[in-house]
């Protein structure tokens, strides 16, 4: 793929950052903000679009109500209520959600809102079983530095997060309420970003500054970036849902290159022909008889079933389709996604790709011949139901009629390779409307100074706090840099002086990816796991030097017990510390013997493996230097 000089091309990136807030209860009722995979009743719904005060209806509301799902609502025990299946009122707003979301606005030099007005955000994917979200802006203004300049905070807001997918069906999707309505804070930059490294760098300063609050979820899923990418030429391109951060340049590097192209496409295909020459110009045929003894197996089943294969003439886009706008994805790959999403088929076959796919050269030539197909010509095929196939044929059409325009408006979302994919349209100003159900809550100066004492600390501040608690420089700042951080105070505080804060950083931010390098499953160690640790050794159960083992047997012993493992590494005494060193130096005299002074790395080995983590490191040294003087 070619080199991007971002200045000249005008790249711009804006971030928007979702991140799930650690409060008691949810945003707008008195559940707690658990999952729960536990469910007794689910209940059902279809969702509609409905129009706006002003007369219009959301694209994008439109879209998803086209693709006529049923939505079904696993209802958890725990965390749910009649407020998620929207057969009760909100509750006021949670001021501890509040609170966070006004800390943030101050940490980012922003003005937080007089009244705070909750609005309503229209969604019907089926993510909510209202059909719409709650959203409510709490800051506005604000800035950040970076090495490439300072990027502002346009908005930040707090709002309820979705339920959580558990299976997406034909014909239905399944979801389970128990995320629904967890306080999301979502702090949305300006178009201020101008490289795939300066996004990244931004994105992580405001989750570092997050995490800093202590206030805030950890694990996968917890946060969440959406990137607005645009370069000169093109349109603004949402892609949401990167959850990892080092995919974040990879993904606006590959959307540049998209639109790049896109562009060239555009500018190729306005050489060659006329918007309303291809529009003429498609043939589409039902090509099912020339397929009918075909070697291909995808065709063939699907024929088998009673599907159809239809066949469409572009003219003048031979090699449009195989241009290359991301790594193995082409403009052709773009037009399926287009099929996939609005119609539901499995996608395309298109002449630049073919033949391929048990499709034959014999095969290309009859579909050719059926097509009235030119020397300068594409064409596409399809394959699937009738029902679809029509849908389809629309489908394919609007996006070749879209590509003489250049980059169409999309919501992406993003693949786990760097690479994005078509989503739905982009939604319009039609989908937001007030919250009839909650009052304003006007900002006091109670409420402020409230805010004010949870504003997080500046990293340089933090750092400080850490190296007086003993840290070297090296894992404070890996600290500074950790979803981790707020597990680590949390631990500090419950075990120290027993366990030494340096123990339970180490623990976090190396042992942890140890056992992962060593094929321990590091799914297993929650907060939960490595409080029973700690405890263990704060009631001197096992030494501090057996974490490593006790984490590499739990994370690798399939169905193992944690207090178990915790026996089994239990604290030797003494006296059997002195056995068995005394063993290993008797058995090993005729080498003490002959390395004499080197000796002790040797016996000290050879002890340690057969402790194995049940004796401190130090006092086993202390012991074993002591036996040796006194073969001297």
């Amino acid at each position: 793929m070619m080199e991007i000089d971002y200045s000249k091309v005008g790249l711009k990136v804006g971030l928007e950052i979702h991140q799930q807030l650690n409060t008691k209860n949810k945003l707008f009722c008195n559940c707690p903000t658990i999952l729960d995979e536990k469910f007794k009743y689910t209940l059902t719904r279809f969702l509609r679009p409905v129009m706006s005060e002003t007369g219009e209806i959301d694209t994008a509301a439109l879209f998803e109500w086209s693709k006529n799902k049923e939505y079904i609502y696993q209802i958890p025990i725990k965390s749910s209520c009649l407020v998620e299946c929207d057969e009760e009122p909100p509750h006021s707003i949670n001021e501890e959600a509040i609170l966070i979301g006004l800390a943030m606005t101050l940490a980012f030099h922003g003005n937080p809102i007089d009244e705070i007005y909750t609005m309503r955000k229209v969604v019907i994917d089926g993510s909510n079983t209202s059909g719409f979200q709650r959203t409510t802006i709490v800051g506005l203004g604000g800035y950040l530095d970076d090495d490439e300049g300072k990027v502002t905070i346009q908005t930040i807001a707090i709002e309820e997060d979705a339920s959580r997918k558990v299976e997406d069906k034909r014909e239905a999707v399944i979801y389970n309420l128990d995320r629904l309505g967890i306080p999301l804070i979502e702090i949305s930059t300006g178009p201020d970003i101008h490289s795939p490294d300066q996004a990244k760098r931004v994105a992580f300063k405001i989750g570092q500054t997050l995490r800093l609050t202590g206030k805030v979820k950890r694990g996968l899923g917890t946060i969440r970036q959406d990137l607005n990418v645009s370069i000169s030429g093109g349109v603004k391109t949402e892609i949401k849902g990167v959850q990892e951060l080092d995919m974040i340049p990879e993904i606006v590097k590959n959307e540049a290159l998209r639109q790049l192209g896109l562009l060239s496409i555009r500018d190729e295909i306005r050489k060659r022909t006329t918007k309303d020459e291809v529009e003429k110009g498609m043939i589409i045929k039902d090509l099912t008889k020339i397929f009918e003894e075909t070697e291909s197996k995808l065709i063939g089943n699907e024929i088998k079933r009673g599907g159809k294969v239809y066949g469409m003439r572009v003219p003048k886009f031979k090699g449009i389709f195989g241009i290359e706008l991301e790594p193995n994805r082409r403009f052709g790959t773009e037009v399926s996604d287009y099929v996939k999403v609005l119609s539901g088929l499995g996608g395309i076959f298109h002449s630049d790709e073919l033949p391929n796919y048990g499709i034959t050269e014999k095969d290309v030539k009859k579909v050719k011949e059926e097509l009235n197909v030119q020397e300068t010509d594409g064409f596409i095929m399809i394959v699937g139901p009738k029902v679809k196939l029509d849908q389809a044929i629309g489908v394919i059409r609007e996006r070749i009629i879209m590509s003489f325009d250049g980059v169409p408006k999309e919501t992406r979302g993003s693949n786990p390779d760097g690479t994005t994919r078509f989503l739905r349209p982009q939604p319009g100003s039609a989908r937001m409307y007030p919250e009839t159900d909650i009052p304003p809550l006007r900002l006091t100066e109670s409420l402020l100074d409230k805010a004010e004492k949870i504003v997080p600390p500046t990293p340089e501040e933090k750092m400080k706090q850490l190296l007086t608690l003993g840290l070297s420089d090296e894992l404070a700042k890996q600290l500074i840099n950790s979803p981790n951080i707020d597990l680590f105070e949390h631990l500090a505080e419950t075990f120290s002086p027993k366990v030494s804060p340096s123990l339970i950083a180490s623990t976090l931010e190396n042992t942890i990816k140890y056992v992962k390098s060593q094929g321990g499953d590091i799914s297993l160690i929650n907060d939960h796991v490595l409080e029973e640790i700690f405890n263990a050794i704060s009631e001197d159960k096992i030494a501090k030097d057996s974490v490593t083992e006790v984490l590499l047997a739990f994370s690798k012993e399939k169905g193992a017990k944690l207090e178990e493992i915790i026996k089994r590494y239990s604290s030797i005494s003494e006296q059997d510390l002195e056995n068995i060193i005394d063993e290993v130096i008797n058995s090993s005299i005729d080498e003490i013997k002959l390395k004499k002074e080197k000796a002790f790395n040797l016996i000290m080995g050879r002890v340690m493996n057969k402790v194995r983590g049940r004796a401190e490191g130090k006092r086993v040294a202390e012991l074993i230097k002591e036996k040796l003087q006194k073969l001297d």
